[in-house]
């Protein structure tokens, strides 16, 4: 049953440690390999490896030098109504479908790839200064290569996520959630299956990738703790050879909040 799947009644979770900082060009898989010899672990068939998105994007070369951006007049019409960097409010246009809301030192939009969120994940936390780093240009391609590299070395089917913090409607603080996907089902549908009192459930979808990297960022931390990579352990994944972080996003006609 996905009941059964889903909800495993023990899991584990094991961050890598003494990864080194990414640069631009640097081969990702072989970083966790060489991390999971160092921590004495091997992957095992069914693993999840949840990998901060910062990383894949610092190894992808997804940076962009401040100085080296042109704000164009709707940039500074924002930055100034935001109290933010004109070069990098235009980076967010850049990367942005729509502007949804602005305040004072924050941009919410619709992202290219579809995410509603702040300032189109452009980040300036871990990078040099002067520079930010952007979202992977394609997050469930940048987890599919992952999840392929690390079974062709290993010899085991696992699944990867690439995840990132963000911020949620009426609550506070950010929370890990998924950018990308591979190898496993990220929603699980359990409508029409029955509850304990054996009526068929009619709205319960369950974002089973996000709860994972949400677990994950737990362990990870939000500042220089250096601990880019969680291995998860337990779950008996719905396997999907065309896992998409897309099924988790809510349709247009269907958000409330816009």
């Amino acid at each position: 049953m996905i009941r059964d799947s889903y909800a495993p009644d023990r899991v584990e979770y094991f961050a890598l440690m003494g990864i080194p900082l990414v640069e631009p060009g640097d081969d990702l898989t072989g970083l966790i390999v060489a991390a999971l010899a160092s921590n004495n672990m091997t992957l095992m068939e069914g693993d999840i490896v949840v990998v901060a998105q910062k990383v894949v994007s610092k190894a992808e070369g997804r940076i962009v030098t401040l100085a080296d951006v042109k704000p164009s007049e709707e940039a500074r019409l924002r930055a100034a109504e935001t109290d933010k960097d004109p070069a990098l409010v235009q980076v967010i246009l850049d990367e942005s479908n729509e502007v949804v809301r602005q305040h004072h030192g924050v941009v919410i939009v619709e992202h290219r790839l579809g995410f509603v969120m702040a300032n189109a994940g452009v980040d300036q936390s871990n990078s040099n200064s002067g520079e930010v780093i952007l979202l992977p240009e394609d997050p469930d391609a940048s987890a599919a290569r992952l999840a392929t590299s690390l079974q062709e070395i290993g010899g085991q089917n696992v699944a990867v996520i690439v995840s990132d913090s963000i911020g949620r409607a009426w609550r506070n603080g950010t929370v890990g959630h998924a950018l990308g996907v591979a190898g496993m089902r990220a929603l699980i549908d359990l409508r029409e299956t029955i509850d304990l009192f054996e009526r068929p459930m009619q709205v319960t979808e369950v974002a089973l990738a996000d709860e994972i990297a949400a677990g994950a960022s737990a362990l990870m931390g939000q500042g220089a703790e250096a601990k880019p990579v969680v291995i998860v352990r337990g779950f008996n994944l719905v396997p999907d050879d065309e896992a998409s972080v897309q099924t988790l996003l809510r349709s247009r006609d269907l958000d409330l909040f816009r």
